[in-house]
C-alpha cells in the first residue's frame, strides 16, 4: 500500500469503518469504547437483508501498527481467526491477511477448499482497506 503502517492502523483501529473494508459485513451495530484493545469487540451483522447474521468480532491480539488478530464470529456458520500483519516498505507498507476457520461448520472444511472462497474475498477486502488508508494518508 502507498501509505504507512500507521495509516493502515488508523483504519483498523476505527471499528466503525469495518463495513467499509470487510467484504460481507453489512452493518456495525456497536463498537466497544476501548477498541482495538484485546478483548474489545465490534458488534456487526454479515450477509444481505433479509438474511443477516448478527454476531461480533473480538480482538485477540494487537501490536499496533504491525499486527492485529481478530476472532470473527458469524454463527451458525462458525468462527474464524483473521490475522493482519503490516510491515513498512520503501514505497509504503505491505499488508498480509490470513484467515482460518477455527470452529463450527466452517471448521471442518479443509483449509484449501476454504481458501478458494476466502482468497478472492480477502483480496477485495485488502483493496478496500488500501483505498481508505491511502486516502487518509493523502489528507493534509
Amino acid at each position: 500500500m502507498s501509505c504507512t503502517p500507521e495509516d493502515v492502523f488508523g483504519v483498523l483501529s476505527d471499528g466503525w469503518t469495518y463495513v467499509n473494508w470487510v467484504v460481507g459485513a453489512a452493518r456495525v451495530r456497536e463498537v466497544d469504547d476501548h477498541f482495538p484493545a484485546p478483548g474489545s469487540k465490534i458488534h456487526h451483522s454479515v450477509g444481505a437483508w433479509p438474511l443477516l447474521i448478527s454476531d461480533n468480532t473480538e480482538v485477540e491480539y494487537v501490536d499496533a501498527p504491525h499486527e492485529l488478530r481478530l476472532r470473527v464470529r458469524a454463527w451458525p456458520t462458525g468462527e474464524g481467526r483473521v490475522t493482519i500483519k503490516v510491515q513498512p516498505t520503501d514505497e509504503g507498507c505491505e499488508v498480509v491477511m490470513d484467515e482460518v476457520a477455527v470452529s463450527g461448520p466452517a471448521g471442518v472444511v479443509p483449509q484449501p477448499l476454504l481458501d478458494l472462497v476466502l482468497h478472492p474475498r480477502n483480496i477485495e477486502t485488502l483493496r478496500r482497506l488500501a483505498f481508505l488508508a491511502e486516502r487518509a494518508a493523502a489528507r493534509p
